[in-house]
């Protein structure tokens, strides 16, 4: 969902968070993450790594993005747009990191 139309008071399902759409909520579904709630206290990088292992494919590190962008909202912060992480995570994971290696492929998009 677009983080301008999120509403804290009426998060029921995935999609309800900041910057997931149905692939993405599939993708966190995927990994075990069934409700908002679920994400509370969650490292967005231990997630990440999950997704990459259990699908066996190094996803676009803009899921990083976004898993920072949920958990930081499911943490308290206001809803941001999943690229307002995206220096933050170039930090995390390094210029010479395998986040995005050539080959990898493109998760469920982040939607809005």
């Amino acid at each position: 969902m677009n983080p301008a139309k999120v509403e804290r008071s009426k998060l029921r399902s995935l999609t309800d968070l900041p910057n997931i759409g149905p692939a993405m909520a599939r993708d966190l579904e995927f990994i075990g993450i069934l409700k908002p709630e679920h994400l509370k206290g969650k490292d967005p990088v231990e997630l990440y790594e999950t997704l990459c292992r259990k699908s066996k494919t190094r996803h676009d590190p803009c899921v990083l993005d976004v898993f920072i962008s949920v958990t930081r909202f499911m943490g308290g912060e206001d809803p941001e747009l999943w690229w307002t992480y995206t220096e933050e995570r170039k930090g995390i994971t390094g210029s010479k990191s395998k986040v995005g290696r050539p080959g990898s492929r493109k998760s469920g998009e982040a939607e809005g």
